[in-house]
């Protein structure tokens, strides 16, 4: 702990778990006052544990797909601590995507959460960020929006159009000292990827990195952390890969 982030205020989507609460957590051991949003109540476990470790964290349950809501929390959030420094939209989701079994609905669902709700949460918070003329905003991307492509068409292109979104709003902002990036993280090693790939597959995957591991939630965390520092006040509009070197390599070799 270095205390870099101490009288800041962060918010952080998607929390309850995985990237998103190694995101809070990293933030709020640095000093910042933490506020948790997600849909699961399991936020409300990972405000307690936070706060069992002494940390000023705050959670909410929110859907970032209405913006209704996300506007109402930020009201929240302003009366509350009059401010806001830090955004790392983390929220998403992703279902799969068969040629034969197109779903309309399910493209609906993915860019609600993962797009709109990226949205949803920059034109809640950015205002309050604009009139304090200062503000540090992270989206979370993915290999697979920039680099690489995914079996899950809808995943993809949500994840391709943060990135979009992210360059476009930190021309926006840049006059006000605000700065907007987003990290695209290779596969990493979470309970949902345990559930969802299996733990053979992950270990078969990690022999692809040329690092020869998968990224952990903290190494994530470590990269964010970075980006919403003072150390990071030069860089905006960016995408930063951190995938253990896994887009450098080429089949052919």
């Amino acid at each position: 702990m270095t205390d870099r982030l101490t009288n800041k205020v962060a918010v952080v989507t998607g929390a309850a778990r995985g990237i998103g609460r190694e995101i809070a957590l990293t933030l709020a051991e640095e000093g910042a006052k933490t506020v948790l949003l997600d849909l699961s109540d399991q936020v409300f476990r990972a405000e307690n544990e936070l706060l069992n470790k002494g940390f000023h964290v705050s959670a909410f349950r929110a859907d970032v797909s209405n913006f209704k809501e996300v506007f109402s929390i930020a009201k929240h959030v302003i009366r509350k601590f009059r401010k806001i420094d830090i955004l790392v939209n983390n929220a998403g989701i992703v279902l799969p995507f068969s040629l034969e079994k197109f779903s309309e609905e399910d493209l609906e669902k993915v860019m609600a959460v993962n797009l709109e709700g990226v949205f949803n949460c920059c034109m809640a918070f950015v205002p309050f960020m604009i009139k304090h003329r200062y503000g540090r905003i992270v989206n979370i991307s993915s290999i697979a929006g920039i680099l690489v492509g995914t079996r899950s068409i809808y995943y993809s292109a949500s994840k391709a159009a943060i990135i979009g979104l992210t360059r476009s709003l930190a021309l926006w902002v840049a006059d006000y000292g605000i700065t907007v990036n987003a990290v695209c993280p290779g596969v990493v090693e979470t309970e949902l990827t345990k559930t969802s790939l299996g733990e053979d597959r992950l270990r078969e995957l990690a022999t692809k990195v040329p690092l020869k591991r998968l990224a952990s939630p903290k190494d994530i965390a470590n990269l964010v952390l970075f980006l919403v520092s003072d150390e990071a006040s030069y860089i905006t509009g960016q995408y930063i890969i951190i995938d253990g070197g896994l887009t450098i390599t080429s089949p052919i070799w």
